[in-house]
């Protein structure tokens, strides 16, 4: 069973998924269900999933910097940065490719929580892998 994640926790990943759907400027049900299927998956109270997903949505609205999303993930284990990392490269692979903005924003996702290019790296090929 996964670990449950806080809600103002939870909110600050979801807001940094969001802005990283809308990074290609193409905001997908796609991608809002894989958003949505993570938080359900972590938070306390999956029956407060909607609500949680709408306070993400302002705040990633509302915020103008990465940091504001990544100071708690940081402050997390490297098997929680990966579980992170790994949703975030599931949204910005669900189109089946990811362009330079993409690539550039994951780089600097990955340099502001401290995880390392080469296991995001590992984590993107293994998406890729298993779409095959």
């Amino acid at each position: 069973m996964e670990e449950k994640i806080k809600d103002k926790t939870l909110i600050c990943i979801a807001a940094l998924l969001i802005h990283a759907a809308k990074i290609d400027e193409a905001y997908t049900l796609k991608e809002e269900e894989i958003i949505n299927s993570f938080i359900k998956k972590f938070a306390e109270n999956d029956s407060k999933s909607s609500e949680l997903l709408a306070e993400a949505k302002l705040y990633e609205k509302k915020s103008n910097q990465l940091l504001n999303f990544t100071k708690i993930i940081k402050e997390n284990s490297l098997e929680f940065k990966s579980k992170v990392v790994k949703e975030l490269w599931k949204i910005i692979l669900s189109d089946n490719s990811s362009d330079e903005y993409e690539s550039n924003l994951m780089r600097r996702i990955c340099g502001l929580i401290y995880f390392p290019d080469n296991l995001s790296g590992q984590i993107k090929n293994s998406i890729i892998e298993n779409k095959k």
